[in-house]
């Protein structure tokens, strides 16, 4: 009989607390004068935010820097002591990630930190919503016996799953890859798995992961835009991840760039999706050159053997999506954009057009954004999964989602 691991709660009691935390997490180890001052908040405040996390051993003094998540800032002198540094134990707890696509499962378990332990992907032969749970509840259980062996208590599960997913109610609300729909996935995951559930959004987990411990780590202001099956967009906007009122914000595969485009699964004609997702650029590619291409790998092998009209495929692929990220650039007007998912294979075969459609759109300043590449496997995904889990342990009431 599986059992279940014991609730671990966060003693950040205050949304001082949990700011101070999270300031150490991305940024630490620090001084307790800079994470106060890159929180906004004063040494006293700092001082009581700091004393529990200490006691309850979610942070610990000294300067070792493979303790933190982020990169050691320089410790500012005080007068009359040294400045010590403050970091976050990323031994103190784990969390485990899964990433769900339409054909596989990936899980990670990571520490505190963020940090991989453990990786490992399974096959999803029947995606239907109730034999789909049962497959991550085995990865699940999976992990969890070995993160048994560590001793540290497993405190949250991330699922990050394409589509509309409101993750205040824990639903997924239609996942066109999945082809579920209204599947209520956080309480029926916490319940087969025994632990506390958080359902997000793919890419908005991904935006999580670079937010706090990747490119994004610092920025008030950055997207990220995944190109593959689908495309994608994650929002940081002041600091925050932009969900929008209906959870759906960020979906640029479905802004329409040419009415005469192709048809879309979401009703439409045009869409970025329709004209550079990999379904999309492969049914082109059968049509232009008139072979049978089984799969995205394919069309690039294809498009690299330069077949008559192949690369025009790729042409107007790259052309939708830099037209999809200046419309980001034009309402938001991020300091960075961070393109990555699986369709970065072809990169080379659209990294051309996707700038120049960029600055062609892109109005004035906008244009000043830097747009840079980030190739990521889906065990980064993943581990956006178990961020958005530690995110919910840190920021929510951890009990939540518990079955």
């Amino acid at each position: 009989m599986r059992s279940t691991p014991r609730a671990e709660t966060f003693p950040a009691q205050t949304p001082a607390a949990a700011q101070v935390f999270t300031t150490v997490l991305s940024h630490g180890p620090l001084t307790r004068l800079e994470a106060g001052r890159r929180a906004g908040l004063s040494p006293a405040a700092v001082t009581k935010a700091v004393r529990p996390l200490l006691a309850a051993g979610y942070l610990v003094e000294g300067g070792d820097p493979a303790g933190g998540a982020g990169p050691v800032a320089e410790a500012r002198p005080v007068l009359g002591r040294p400045a010590g540094l403050v970091r976050v134990n990323g031994e103190r707890a784990l969390f485990i990630g899964v990433k769900a696509t339409g054909d596989e499962l990936i899980a990670v378990l990571t520490d505190l930190c963020c940090r991989v332990r453990l990786a490992c992907r399974t096959p999803l032969p029947d995606r239907a919503a109730g034999p789909a749970l049962a497959s991550i509840a085995d990865l699940v259980h999976e992990l969890l016996a070995h993160a048994a062996e560590s001793g540290a208590p497993v405190a949250g599960l991330g699922i990050a799953v394409s589509g509309d997913v409101d993750r205040a109610e824990g639903a997924v609300r239609y996942s066109p890859f999945l082809d579920w729909r209204d599947v209520p996935l956080a309480g029926l995951a916490a319940t087969a798995c025994g632990l506390p559930v958080t359902v997000d959004n793919d890419v908005r987990a991904l935006t999580v992961a670079e937010q706090w411990f990747g490119a994004g780590a610092g920025l008030g202001d950055f997207a990220v835009v995944t190109v593959g099956a689908g495309i994608g967009c994650g929002l940081v906007v002041h600091g925050r991840v932009v969900a929008g009122a209906h959870g759906v914000a960020g979906e640029i595969g479905h802004l329409v760039v040419d009415p005469a485009g192709p048809p879309c699964h979401c009703g439409n004609r045009g869409c970025v999706e329709a004209i550079a997702g990999d379904a999309a650029i492969v049914a082109r590619m059968r049509e232009v050159t008139g072979h049978q291409v089984p799969d995205s790998a394919a069309a690039v092998a294809l498009a690299h053997q330069d077949l008559p009209g192949a690369r025009e495929v790729y042409a107007r692929a790259g052309e939708a999506i830099g037209r999809g990220i200046a419309t980001v650039a034009n309402l938001l007007g991020p300091e960075r954009v961070i393109i990555s998912g699986e369709g970065l294979a072809a990169y080379d075969l659209f990294a051309e057009q996707i700038r120049e459609a960029f600055t062609t759109a892109a109005f004035g300043s906008a244009a000043r954004c830097d747009v840079q590449t980030r190739p990521l496997p889906f065990e980064e995904w993943a581990r956006g999964a178990a961020a958005v889990a530690i995110q919910t342990f840190i920021t929510e009431n951890p009990a939540r989602g518990k079955g």
